[in-house]
C-alpha cells in the first residue's frame, strides 16, 4: 500500500506538470517553428525542454530553502529583497495579461470555426469570453467540474486528429529545413514548456519529498516534448511551409496551426477545430482563475460582492478589449508572454536566485539539484538573456 501511495504521488505530480505545460501554446507551435522546418524544429524543442528542465530543478532547489507554502513572489522577496518582489509582481501581471489576450483572441476564432456562425470577429471574442466569465465568478468548484469535461475533450480530439491525419502526411514536406529561422520560435516554445509555476504546489502535494519531485519534474516535462513532437510531425507533414495556405502565411495572419487545414483537407480540419477549442478552453479557465486570485491577492481585495464582480471584469474585460482592437494578436501575445515573461520568470530568475542563494547567502549546498556550479548558472542566464533580447529586437 505504501508503494502504491508513493507512486500515486509521482504519477499525480507528473500529470500536474504535464497538464500545466500543455495548453494554448501547442496551437501556435507549428506556426512559429514551421518556417525552420521539421528537423530544426525538433532540435530546438529538445534545447528548450532541456533548458526548462534545468530551471525547474533550480526552482526546486530554491523552494527547499524556503518555509512551507512559499510562493515565487515571496521567494524573490526573501532572496532579492523588496525590489525583487516588485519586479516579480509586475512581470507576473504582464504574463497573465498577455496570455489572457492570446486566449481571448484565439478563442473567438475557434468559436467561429466550430459553430460556423457568420459573426464579426469582435462579437465572437465577446461571446467566447462572456460565456466563460460566469464560471470564474462562481469559483473553483465550478471550474474543476467543467475542466474535467474539457480535458476529456482534449484527449479524445487529439488522438482522433492524429489518427486521421497520419495517412495524409507527405514525407517530402518534412525534408524542408531553414536553420536560420529556428531561433525565432524560442519565445513561443518558452510558453509551451512552462510548468514551473506549479512547483510550490508540488512541494505541498508531494510532502517536500525531493526524489519524488525531481522524478515528477523529469517525467512531467518529457510528456509535452513527446506530444509536441508528434503534433509537429503531423502538422508539418500536411501543411507546406511556403506558398498560399502555408504556415508562413498563417503566421502573418495570426492563425493557429489548425487554420490552414480548412482549405487543404477539410475532413482533418473538422476534427482539428474541436481539438483547438478544447485545448484553448482547457488552459483558459484555470489561467483566468489564477489571474483572478493573483489580482485579489495583489490588491488585497476580498473576493466578495462588488469587488468579486470588478475582479472578474478586470480578468476578462481588458484582454477582450485588446483582442478586439488587434484581431491578429494571437501569436504576438504568446511571443511576448514567452519571450519576455516566461524567459524572465522561468528562464533568467531561477539561476539568478540559485546564484544569490548558493554563493551570497550561503544556503545549504547539500540541497543542490543541478550540477555544473557557477558555469552552468552563467550558461542558463546567458541563454535567457539571449531570448529576452531577441524578442525585444524582433518586436521593435
Amino acid at each position: 500500500m505504501r508503494v502504491m501511495h508513493s507512486m500515486g504521488h509521482v504519477v499525480g505530480g507528473t500529470l500536474l506538470i504535464a497538464g500545466t505545460a500543455i495548453g494554448v501554446g501547442m496551437l501556435a507551435l507549428p506556426v512559429a517553428t514551421g518556417p525552420a522546418g521539421f528537423v530544426p524544429s525538433i532540435f530546438i524543442y529538445l534545447v528548450c525542454w532541456a533548458f526548462m528542465l534545468c530551471t525547474g530543478l533550480l526552482l526546486l532547489e530554491v523552494s527547499l530553502w524556503m518555509p512551507k507554502d512559499t510562493s515565487f513572489i515571496s521567494m524573490a522577496e526573501k532572496i532579492l529583497g523588496p525590489i525583487g518582489k516588485g519586479i516579480f509582481w509586475v512581470i507576473y501581471l504582464f504574463l497573465f495579461g498577455t496570455v489572457m489576450i492570446a486566449h481571448a483572441a484565439g478563442g473567438g476564432a475557434v468559436l467561429l470555426d466550430i459553430t460556423g456562425w457568420a459573426l464579426p470577429n469582435w462579437l465572437a471574442v465577446v461571446i467566447y469570453s462572456g460565456v466563460l466569465a460566469p464560471v470564474i465568478y462562481l469559483g473553483a468548484r465550478s471550474v474543476d467540474r467543467l475542466n474535467m469535461i474539457l480535458i476529456s475533450g482534449v484527449v479524445i480530439s487529439y488522438f482522433a486528429f492524429v489518427g486521421v491525419s497520419i495517412q495524409h502526411i507527405d514525407a517530402h514536406l518534412l525534408n524542408y529545413a531553414n536553420w536560420g529561422r529556428a531561433w525565432i520560435a524560442f519565445p513561443i516554445l518558452f510558453t509551451a514548456f512552462t510548468y514551473q509555476i506549479i512547483i510550490p504546489t508540488l512541494m505541498t502535494y508531494m510532502e517536500r519529498n525531493v526524489k519524488k519531485i525531481r522524478l515528477a519534474i523529469i517525467l512531467g516535462s518529457s510528456i509535452p516534448l513527446l506530444i509536441y513532437g508528434l503534433w509537429e510531425l503531423v502538422i508539418l507533414g500536411i501543411i507546406p511551409v511556403e506558398g498560399p495556405g502555408g504556415l508562413i502565411e498563417a503566421g502573418k495572419q495570426g492563425q493557429n496551426a489548425i487554420g490552414p487545414l480548412k482549405q487543404l483537407i477539410p475532413t482533418v480540419f473538422n476534427i482539428g477545430k474541436y481539438f483547438a477549442f478544447f485545448a484553448l478552453t482547457t488552459s483558459f479557465i484555470p489561467l483566468a482563475l489564477s489571474f483572478f486570485d493573483f489580482l485579489a491577492d495583489g490588491l488585497k481585495w476580498q473576493k466578495k460582492g462588488g469587488k468579486r464582480l470588478t475582479l472578474c471584469l478586470l480578468v476578462f474585460g481588458v484582454p477582450v478589449i485588446f483582442a478586439i482592437i488587434y484581431p491578429n494578436i494571437f501569436l504576438v501575445a504568446l511571443g511576448y508572454a514567452g519571450g519576455i515573461s516566461c524567459a524572465f520568470l522561468f528562464g533568467l530568475m531561477p539561476p539568478l536566485l540559485a546564484w544569490v542563494g548558493r554563493y551570497i547567502k550561503r544556503y545549504g549546498h547539500e540541497q543542490m539539484q543541478l550540477p555544473g556550479g557557477k558555469t552552468m548558472l552563467v550558461i542558463l542566464m546567458a541563454f535567457a538573456l539571449f531570448i529576452l533580447a531577441g524578442e525585444i529586437l524582433q518586436q521593435m
